[in-house]
């Protein structure tokens, strides 16, 4: 199958032709709704950072806020700030022109004559974006070029024993074509880390996967508290997983069989080719909102027991081994895998099926988040995460 994309003036390409209305803080937010409202095709989010937080949460807000400007399936981007706020127009304005050369403009409410002169000068600003937008025509691009994300939640027994594996035979296929996969979720490693550390194509990369592991159980040290307390989840355990470790093994089949080239810090851009460690929490949507800052264009969410989680910067398909969960939330699964666990089809026969269809959605097909309009995002909040 051909594969068609939106080629940027950075040299990326995109699957999704989208401005971006980018909130600086929750007191943009409202005010860049106002602005998304008016232009066809723009899109914005509620940011509840921005301002009143520590350092290193300040950071990972800018990161996010910069990634999503950079992300390939954003045409261009209209920073709405207040003016006062910590993560500022300007200072965000700085930060992504460092990543991309795409357009970009900036409006500050407290010197645009407040809401409604921010509204008018943002339109005016998106309007044009979004016109200029619609000249631009998909081309042919190679699959080498996509990065594809991978995600887990709301787990069941067949989520490591179907979903999970048909997605990782997709991830070898995207790799071998010279194509980028993402593996987050660092607590959902905890047990199965020396599994992932064994892959790693170089010492040091595995270094990097023990050490950020560990990390996070010092972190839970800190806090006194211990992520087996309220890992596995209710539902985890209501779906048939017994313990943090099984949920472990099962998380990792996502990331399929090859090397780990690279492992970076939450919401960082993604440089290397083939599979990928991002280091996230086990937060869904806080996962998906930093692959989808690392240069993510589209990803795969597994779900036994099923939810409606998007993005609104990438498409997700919803993947479910579970066939109940697929009759019961037709309206949010995009695919399900359980004819693997009837035996009627093998991993790799669903996989090639999985993959067909992440063909057709890098193509334009809309997945049923999009279609839904849900567009979640949370930025995690690591303050003395050391």
């Amino acid at each position: 199958m051909e594969l068609t994309g939106y080629r940027r003036p950075d040299g990326r390409v995109g699957i999704r032709n989208k401005v971006l209305i980018l909130p600086t803080c929750s007191c943009a937010s409202k005010t860049c709704a106002m602005v998304a409202e008016q232009v066809e095709g723009a899109i914005t989010f509620t940011n509840q950072n921005g301002c009143s937080q520590t350092k290193k949460d300040v950071q990972y807000t800018l990161d996010v806020l910069t990634g999503f400007a950079a992300n390939p399936n954003i045409y261009g981007t209209v920073i709405v700030g207040l003016g006062c706020e910590v993560c500022a127009a300007e200072r965000i304005y700085g930060l992504i022109r460092t990543r991309t050369n795409k357009p970009l403009e900036q409006v500050v409410i407290q010197e645009s004559g407040g809401t409604i002169g921010a509204v008018a000068k943002a339109v005016e600003y998106a309007r044009r974006m979004a016109e200029e937008a619609s000249r631009v025509k998909r081309e042919p691009i190679a699959l080498s070029e996509i990065i594809f994300a991978t995600e887990c939640g709301g787990s069941d027994a067949t989520s490591g024993l179907s979903a999970n594996p048909t997605v990782g035979n997709v991830c070898d296929r995207v790799i071998e074509a010279g194509g980028t996969a993402i593996l987050s979720e660092t607590p959902e490693f905890i047990g199965a880390e020396h599994i992932l550390s064994n892959r790693a194509a170089t010492p040091e990369i595995g270094s990097q996967i023990l050490r950020i592991v560990d990390r996070f159980e010092n972190y839970m040290n800190i806090l006194h508290t211990n992520l087996r307390d309220a890992n596995p989840a209710p539902g985890n355990i209501k779906g048939g997983i017994s313990t943090l470790e099984e949920k472990s093994l099962g998380c990792i089949y996502k990331g399929g069989k090859t090397a780990i080239t690279q492992v970076v810090d939450y919401a960082k851009e993604v440089t290397a080719k083939g599979l990928v460690v991002m280091d996230t929490p086990g937060n869904d949507t806080a996962s998906l909102t930093a692959m989808a800052a690392g240069g993510a264009q589209i990803a795969a969410f597994t779900t036994g027991r099923g939810t409606p989680v998007g993005n609104p910067i990438m498409p997700v398909i919803k993947v479910t081994g579970n066939r109940e969960t697929y009759r019961k939330m037709t309206c949010n699964m995009d695919f399900c895998t359980g004819a693997s666990i009837d035996g009627d089809e093998t991993i790799e026969e669903v996989g090639v099926k999985l993959y067909d269809l992440i063909m057709e959605v890098i193509n334009g097909r809309k997945t049923k988040a999009e279609i839904l309009f849900t567009d979640d995002i949370a930025i995690a909040r690591f303050c003395n995460y050391t």
